[in-house]
């Protein structure tokens, strides 16, 4: 190796000589953070821990040529590159591994994720935009392998956007003309996810400028990689992608570089990273040879699965160590030297991992101490003094002890003293319920937008009409909103399966291509995950895209996407990140079993955190995506299929008129009878209450709009306070969304107050549709089942004015 590499005009041998130095001082700090990190969870202090021992010259290299402005999506081994970065020190590190709650010492997650997951703080304490471009950005890391692949398709694409579309280039804050590159860091073994070549594929097709690192260490957890990727070698397996200088296709450029040797890593990233940002061309750094000195994690040894031949081998080719070799061969330093910088990284790491357990004990202790107070106060006045007395004390004596100990204790208490009245006792609940509203915004809060822009602040515009309105296919409603969309915010873009060219499938953006561009109106590959994944990525960004799934039964392919990463990125930073992404799909009542399924229930119980909209008609769709631009939350949109060719009123204030999520819509009033459904099965609703009137049932509809948020204002329950009876109404599968209606209605809004009938549901077959209309007939509610259900119900309270039917 020589040091000749690393020489660059602009710098003196001293300089050089600093740099190096500085690097190895990092090194040794975080591999000393990872030895220390994993006794700490050895010794019970912390719960599990991962490291990225191993991986440390490597992403030295990588932090070098990272920019304020870039963006990282990377994965949980990735410490030493933060810490280059100066975006982690080490008593952040540690806060994370004992997961204090607390976003001042464990900013990037509050201590809700593991250690090993790095983001930055996007946001201001308001949920307001940074400048981004004034800070070094990591989006928030998840844990699912593959996982982060998506998104970063999607921060890597929207520096293409920013760079091409002139209408974007003052958003300074979010861009400097599209020059920022996403770097992407994944573990080896995880290339054999399907979304690393889902993402690969499409970042080849799209062109754009994400520069891919691969940590290649030979197994996956205890899986050598000959069972993993064909050759043995993700960039040979790759090689097909491979785009060749001069080349005017498509494609990736590969690089290959062995993880222990600083100057030649230093010089490949020099020169892939700036070929990625000026070409804006992906590229694939594959970073062999990586050793892993403790083993994948703290939950085995790999010693189980790894010859003595390779641990010696590791020991040998240690990245450190060779890191020291250059070092020394150069005469940039003496061994003595560099020994000593190791013992004070050693011992600095130990005081910082001092303070970071002491600031996470002081945050647990003195509450600790008060409940012992509170407690033994109690058990003077207590009949059951003793048992009291003698939780407090058990309290006390507990070595370290946490805070669900110390509320075990309170509550035993609580129990013990049940129908005491004394001022202690009225003390100590106080103090509990100020301790459970604190532990409530620690663990459980900013699962949605807290900043002024969150949906439930947006301004209510109805829709507006002429007195003669114009009657429209309802996917003309639709577009003609989103050319009012798309003329009010040059950042809005979409993208998806036929939605450039034709419009989409029904055609709802028709001509909108011609009108509006490729680059903001473009069709993408049948890759569901991805598609999920630009989005994601471009709306951390600043951008505000609409990502199009085809169909409903295909978001199943993103579902994991939707649950992993979007709908947790407030959550899982602790309001420090958001990505106001809308899904646009279209489901229910088509035919063919996956074309017309209803999941509903799945997908609700998946994506806490996202809001699902479920309109039933286009205008109502058209306002909820004139809501979700003056918002800042993700959100689903799911269209009704067959009421793209129904016959609509014409709004005249389209792109402005807004339908607040969460208000459910009282769609006919009635004196018998709540009927509460969503979408295309509410049409079915309206055309049996006609039916029903001729019966002399006067049913009441409720349309619940969005199934998240639901019904915020009890509009369901005020509903079943008149009627005293209620049928909810869903096509998906029993159990599904109709479930889950009724238990919002009767147990959170306590409706079952009022009624005097038991609620009922009517869903689905437990099964797909089957196909043809008979399918669809036989398999879902039907008006006429609708009609003799609501019936039935009737009959059973009043069988004389309605006998039985058969």
């Amino acid at each position: 190796m020589s040091k000749d590499t690393l020489t660059a005009p602009a710098l003196t041998q001293e300089e050089i000589k600093e740099q190096v130095i500085a690097d190895y001082r990092i090194a040794c700090i975080s591999r000393e953070a990872s030895l220390l990190g994993r006794k700490e969870v050895l010794t019970g202090k912390a719960k599990f821990g991962i490291f990225g021992d191993g991986k440390e010259v490597a992403q030295l290299a990588m932090a070098r040529q990272f920019r304020k402005g870039d963006f990282r999506s990377g994965y949980y081994r990735d410490q030493t590159f933060m810490m280059a970065l100066g975006e982690l020190n080490v008593q952040e590190y540690f806060a994370a591994l004992y997961a204090h709650p607390d976003v001042d010492a464990e900013p990037t997650s509050g201590g809700r994720q593991m250690g090993g997951h790095f983001a930055t703080r996007s946001l201001d304490e308001h949920g307001n935009w940074k400048n981004l471009m004034e800070q070094y950005n990591s989006s928030a890391d998840i844990s699912p392998t593959a996982g982060q692949m998506p998104r970063l398709l999607g921060l890597a694409q929207a520096s293409k956007i920013y760079r091409h579309n002139d209408a974007l280039h003052g958003m300074t804050q979010f861009t400097e003309k599209g020059n920022e590159v996403a770097f992407g860091t994944i573990g080896d073994a995880s290339t054999s996810e399907g979304l690393f070549w889902e993402t690969m594929n499409a970042a080849a097709v799209l062109q754009v400028p994400m520069a891919m690192s691969v940590w290649d260490d030979g197994y996956g957890i205890s899986v050598p990689k000959k069972y993993q990727t064909v050759k043995e070698s993700i960039s040979e397996a790759l090689s097909g992608f491979a785009k060749a200088e001069g080349d005017e296709g498509n494609g990736i450029r590969i690089f290959r570089v062995k993880g222990w040797n600083y100057p030649e890593l230093m010089a490949t990233y020099e020169e892939a990273v700036a070929f990625c940002r000026e070409q804006q061309i992906p590229v694939l750094i594959h970073v062999e040879e990586v050793t892993q000195p403790q083993g994948h994690s703290t939950s085995g040894s790999h010693e189980r699965y790894k010859t003595k031949e390779r641990l010696e081998w590791a020991e040998e080719f240690d990245c450190i160590r060779q890191f020291g070799n250059f070092i020394v061969e150069s005469g940039l330093s003496t061994q003595d030297e560099l020994d000593e910088i190791r013992k004070v990284a050693k011992k600095q790491v130990r005081q910082e991992q001092k303070a970071a357990w002491a600031a996470f004990r002081a945050s647990v202790d003195g509450q600790v101490q008060e409940a012992v107070n509170l407690i033994g106060q109690v058990a003077e006045s207590s009949s059951n003094k003793v048992f009291v007395q003698k939780l407090a004390d058990d309290l006390g004596k507990v070595m370290d002890p946490i805070r669900k100990e110390m509320l075990e204790a309170i509550r035993k208490t609580l129990r013990l003293t049940r129908g005491e009245d004394t001022p202690a006792r009225q003390q100590m609940i106080q103090w509990y319920d100020a301790v459970m509203a604190t532990m409530n915004d620690r663990y459980s809060a900013r699962l949605y937008s807290r900043s002024e822009q969150q949906v439930e602040n947006i301004d209510i515009v109805p829709a507006e009409f002429g007195s003669d309105p114009e009657m429209v296919d309802g996917r003309i409603v639709l577009r003609k909103n989103f050319e009012k969309i798309f003329e009010m915010y040059p950042e809005v873009l979409t993208f998806g399966e036929d939605t450039g060219k034709i419009g989409g499938v029904n055609q709802a953006m028709e001509g909108m291509q011609e009108q509006f561009g490729e680059l903001r109106v473009s069709d993408t590959g049948i890759r569901e995950a991805t598609i999920l994944g630009q989005g994601i990525g471009m709306a951390m960004r600043g951008l505000r895209p609409i990502a199009e799934i085809q169909y409903l039964d295909y978001l199943y392919y993103a579902l994991q996407i939707m649950r992993d990463d979007l709908a947790t990125v407030q959550y899982r930073t602790y309001g420090g990140q958001k990505a106001p992404l809308i899904i646009r799909t279209r489901g229910h009542r088509l035919e063919g079993i996956w074309h017309s399924g209803s999941p509903m229930g799945a997908i609700i119980h998946s994506v806490r955190g996202i809001n699902v909209c479920v309109p039933r008609n286009m205008t109502q769709a058209a306002g909820m995506y004139n809501t979700l631009l003056k918002a800042d939350e993700p959100a689903l949109v799911v269209e009704c299929l067959n009421g793209y060719r129904s016959k609509e009123a014409l709004p005249t204030n389209l792109g402005e008129f807004t339908v607040p999520l969460g208000t459910p819509e009282v769609v006919k009033e009635g004196s018998d009878l709540t009927i509460i459904s969503y979408g295309s099965t509410f049409n079915l609703c309206e055309q049996a209450a006609k039916e029903l009137a001729e019966l002399g049932i006067d049913v009441e509809l409720v349309d619940v709009q969005t199934l998240l948020p639901f019904d915020k204002d009890h509009v369901c329950a005020a509903s079943i306070e008149k009627t005293n009876k209620v049928l909810f109404v869903d096509e998906d599968v029993p159990g599904g969304a109709s479930a889950y209606m009724m238990d919002q209605v009767l147990n959170v809004q306590g409706a079952y107050f009022h009624l005097d009938s038991q609620p009922q549901t009517l869903a689905a077959k437990p099964h797909l549709p089957a196909y043809g209309t008979d399918g669809d007939y036989f398999s879902k509610p039907s008006v006429d089942d609708i009609v003799e259900a609501v019936y039935g119900m009737m009959s059973e309270s009043d069988p004389a004015s309605f006998p039985a039917l058969r």
